[in-house]
């Protein structure tokens, strides 16, 4: 689809996503889930990608074919090194090439006191929270210079403006980087006409706040939430869709948009 062409481009944004390629990272549970399944009803060819909950991921794709989708699936574990890039080219292969990255994995691992942080948790936080968004981006490239309206929507947190709550300073650190990168990417990549941009959700009711945020933190985060409740996943999908579709967002790079119910104001 042509940024000459608003009035198509308004009167039916989602089209053009027949058919594109589509690599969602995190995507058996949460927000990954919900975004990985708004691209496959919209008719794109998509491929899951799962941690360690292969199961949630099958099961998934399982209920997607059934209505119709394109959905492939895909383990790799990102706190190891290497797997981002094996991922990408396994994703790559089993879609016939790749035109969007959508990178949603990721957790804070608990919260522990900074003092409390070891070299280990600290490696591993960066290393699922930042190394694997770089890696990931880096082994798309090659494919998405092949792609017409190339995009990656990667995925930040109202942490990396507030500092989160206690205990997840690390964490918090990470997602800063990874708005870092989304800014310093679209710079380089925007002669490719690759964009490159970020969702920064807030408070979101999805199973990483089990055993992580207790029911006072859900209070808490809900009491300074300006709209007074909790988002959920398939309420974030919106932002996704629209940062990675052309027909919406063709001038829009190095952008993070918010969807935390006015939890932080930009």
């Amino acid at each position: 689809m042509s940024s000459s062409d608003p009035t198509t481009a308004l009167s039916a944004p989602f089209d053009e996503f027949r058919g594109r390629r589509v690599l969602v990272t995190g995507a058996s549970s949460g927000i990954g889930a919900a975004v990985g399944t708004a691209f496959a009803e919209l008719g794109a060819h998509v491929c899951l990608h799962y941690g360690h909950h292969a199961g949630a991921a099958r099961t998934l794709a399982a209920m997607l074919r059934e209505r119709g989708c394109v959905v492939e699936t895909e383990g790799a574990d990102f706190a190891m090194l290497g797997t981002a890039q094996r991922l990408v080219d396994a994703a790559a292969a089993k879609l016939g090439g790749l035109d969007i990255l959508v990178n949603i994995a990721g957790a804070p691992f608990g919260r522990l006191l900074f003092e409390a942080v070891d070299d280990t948790v600290c490696d591993d936080i960066l290393r699922v929270n930042l190394r694997a968004v770089i890696d990931a981006c880096r082994a798309a490239l090659p494919h998405l210079r092949q792609s017409v309206h190339p995009a990656i929507v990667n995925t930040s947190s109202v942490a990396a403006r507030s500092g989160g709550a206690r205990g997840v300073a690390v964490y918090a650190a990470a997602k800063a980087g990874v708005e870092a990168l989304t800014r310093s990417l679209a710079k380089e990549f925007g002669p490719a006409g690759i964009r490159v941009n970020t969702v920064a959700p807030g408070y979101i009711v999805t199973p990483i706040h089990d055993g992580l945020s207790t029911g006072d933190d859900r209070r808490a985060y809900v009491a300074a939430t300006p709209l007074g409740r909790g988002g959920t996943a398939a309420e974030c999908a919106g932002a996704y869709l629209f940062l990675a579709c052309h027909g919406l967002s063709a001038f829009v790079t190095g952008q993070t948009v918010g969807v935390n119910g006015g939890l932080v104001l930009n």
